[in-house]
């Protein structure tokens, strides 16, 4: 089946990608990478979430942060493109079962131009990753000689796009908390991809003459993705403002700027300060912000901006009363309401659980075990960290650290099962039980 195809191939390149890592010329001597640790930061790549339990750009050598970079950039094309560029390989034809699997795999609107698309999302992946890359290296030059300024661009470039958080500063990016450029640059990337290539894909219909309306998708992505943006902005500054740990000696541009970075990097994992300063009401704050994560078709994980979208949307219309759904004039299929309601409450029944389990085990705050778990499921990177460069899951035992596994991978991974188990052919029913009703509230 080509769902276990999928499914088995992320799993030998995460496996194959620890081995690298456990070669000796990986790291340099004294680091000490143990097996669960080698496979901890393959699955944290090839899943594009940036949690760390070695420091990445002390412990790791040339080859080891290249086969870092190498996971990243096939884990982040592979969630949209692995399916296809292994059926084309293998040379099997597109059936419609293995294109309503495709659809699914890849967030498209229908099962048609599936190739097409590959193209357009290898050609875009590639293209703004490529102009990051440049425009980081030539910001990298001022400070660094002409080959390492490359190299650091190359490497942030592509993490940035991809949303992956991994970073060849200790302190991720806090050396440039207030460098303009930087933010910029990095920021961009993040937002381009996490929106979804369905969007870049409506916009160049649009642009070639082939569209002439943009899809209510689109609006939809564009519209929530802003509002998460410029809500976080305002909400991380507010909570922040007084803050002597992390803004208080900070002006009012840089306030924001630094505010601006997180609210963005809430689907990428990249930091420019210490969040185990921050207080815990912002730290519930983005949390929450990690939770939803970015939009469908995208390099970023969460419950995705057009589900949350869907939840309160509807939320909306059951208090005025309104039987249907409406966005842009357009009414949401009952369909698609019952699925995202359902993601939602899932989503978060699993960061429960998983979080819950880990405070039986772990001897750490609830909330630091919480925020790691949603960063892991949310495939975002962000962490209160060990107290010096790693992330939280370094002072996690083995059973800590392959639970965050197992929820990088259901970040990753889960809505594509899920998807698969939706599409899967089922027998009708014949009849319908009558409706009683049943008091709620």
């Amino acid at each position: 089946m080509p769902g276990q195809v999928v499914a088995l191939a992320a799993m030998g390149l995460i496996l194959l990608g620890a081995c690298f890592l456990m070669l000796p010329f990986a790291t340099v001597p004294g680091a000490n990478l143990g097996f669960i640790d080698a496979l901890f930061t393959a699955t944290s790549a090839v899943c594009v979430t940036g949690l760390i339990v070695m420091d990445t750009p002390q412990d790791f050598t040339t080859f080891g942060l290249g086969v870092i970079l190498f996971l990243i950039q096939i884990g982040g094309l592979g969630y949209a493109l692995m399916a296809t560029m292994i059926l084309l390989i293998l040379g099997r034809r597109l059936g419609l079962r293995d294109r309503m699997m495709l659809s699914e795999t890849m967030s498209t609107m229908d099962m048609q131009g599936l190739v097409r698309f590959v193209k357009l999302v290898t050609l875009i992946t590639f293209s703004l990753e490529g102009i990051g890359a440049v425009l980081l290296t030539f910001r990298f030059a001022m400070d660094y000689p002409w080959d390492t300024a490359f190299y650091y661009g190359v490497f942030h470039a592509i993490s940035a796009f991809n949303n992956a958080g991994f970073a060849l500063f200790s302190d991720s990016l806090g050396s440039f908390q207030k460098d303009w450029s930087v933010n910029v640059i990095v920021t961009t990337l993040v937002i381009l991809g996490s929106i979804g290539f369905l969007v870049f894909e409506d916009l160049l219909d649009n642009i070639h003459g082939r569209r002439f309306r943009f899809r209510t998708h689109t609006k939809l992505v564009v519209v929530t993705t802003g509002m998460l943006i410029a809500f976080g902005t305002f909400g991380i500054a507010m909570l922040e403002w007084n803050n002597p740990a992390t803004m208080q000696g900070l002006s009012v541009g840089e306030t924001f700027t630094v505010s601006y970075f997180h609210a963005v990097s809430r689907t990428a994992g990249f930091t420019s300060l210490d969040l185990g300063g921050m207080r815990e009401p912002t730290l519930y704050f983005l949390l929450i912000l990690m939770a939803i994560g970015g939009s469908p078709g995208s390099m970023s994980g969460g419950i995705k901006t057009t589900t949350i979208a869907i939840v309160f949307l509807t939320i909306w219309s059951v208090l005025r009363r309104d039987p249907d759904v409406e966005v842009f004039h357009r009414r949401i299929p009952p369909d698609l309401i019952t699925r995202a309601l359902c993601l939602t409450l899932l989503a978060l029944a699993l960061i429960t659980g998983m979080t819950l389990l880990l405070a039986s085990t772990e001897s750490q705050p609830f909330l630091s075990l919480m925020f790691e778990v949603t960063s892991a499921m949310g495939i975002v990177g962000l962490s209160l960290g060990d107290g010096a460069t790693r992330s939280l899951s370094a002072l996690l035992t083995d059973f800590g650290k392959v639970m965050i596994m197992l929820s990088m991978l259901l970040g990753r991974f889960g809505p594509l099962m899920i998807g698969l188990f939706a599409v899967k052919t089922t027998a009708h029913k014949r009849y319908r039980f009558a409706q009683s009703r049943v008091v709620i509230g």
